[in-house]
């Protein structure tokens, strides 16, 4: 997994290219986390994300609750959306 975090003024955009699973969801939260301290906004470009398992959801969340609900997930393909959209998810996270 390859990780690209930008922050201007208080928004960091996040570009996970890869997979984000039981394995790589560690390190994308612990990189995240320690970005987020100057941020107010996430947004995650979800354009080359090829897979999403439920350790990749469940850090997702943990990040979501942790922006307090201002964070977006953009680009994400077929595959990442039927996740989003059998487990619910999609309810949850505001998606473009």
């Amino acid at each position: 997994m390859k990780i690209e975090k930008e922050l201007v003024a208080n928004k960091l955009t996040v570009k996970v290219e890869g997979r984000l699973d039981t394995m790589t969801a560690p390190e994308l939260e612990k990189e995240v986390k320690e970005a987020m301290e100057n941020a107010t906004e996430l947004v995650f470009d979800f354009k080359n994300l090829e897979y999403i398992s439920s350790a990749g959801l469940r850090v997702l969340f943990s990040l979501f609750k942790l922006a307090k609900q201002k964070m977006i997930i953009r680009n994400a393909n077929e595959i990442v959306m039927e996740v989003f959209e059998v487990t619910g998810f999609a309810d949850v996270f505001h998606i473009e």
